[in-house]
C-alpha cells in the first residue's frame, strides 16, 4: 500500500510529458547533461592548475651499516 507500482510510475511519466511536452522535456535533459559535462571539465581543469609537488632537500638518508642484516638475509643464510 505504501509503495507505488509500475502502473503508477507510468501514469506519472505520461502526465509529466503531457505537462512539459516532449521537446521541452528532452531540452531539459540535454541541459542537465551539458551541466554535468561542464562540471567534469571544471574538475579536470582544477587538477591541471595545481603545481607539481616540489621535492624538499634535506639530510641524505643514511646508508645501512655493512654488519646490519635484514630478516630475509638471515633466513637465506640459514638455509
Amino acid at each position: 500500500m505504501g509503495s507505488m507500482s509500475l502502473m503508477h510510475w507510468l501514469i506519472v511519466g505520461v502526465l509529466v510529458i503531457l505537462l512539459f511536452g516532449g521537446s521541452r522535456f528532452s531540452n531539459m535533459m540535454g541541459d542537465v547533461a551539458k551541466g554535468i559535462k561542464q562540471f567534469k571539465k571544471g574538475m579536470a581543469e582544477d587538477d591541471d592548475d595545481k603545481p607539481a609537488p616540489t621535492r624538499i632537500e634535506g639530510k641524505p638518508t643514511p646508508t645501512p651499516d655493512a654488519s646490519f642484516q635484514t630478516e630475509a638475509e638471515r633466513t637465506r643464510e640459514e638455509r
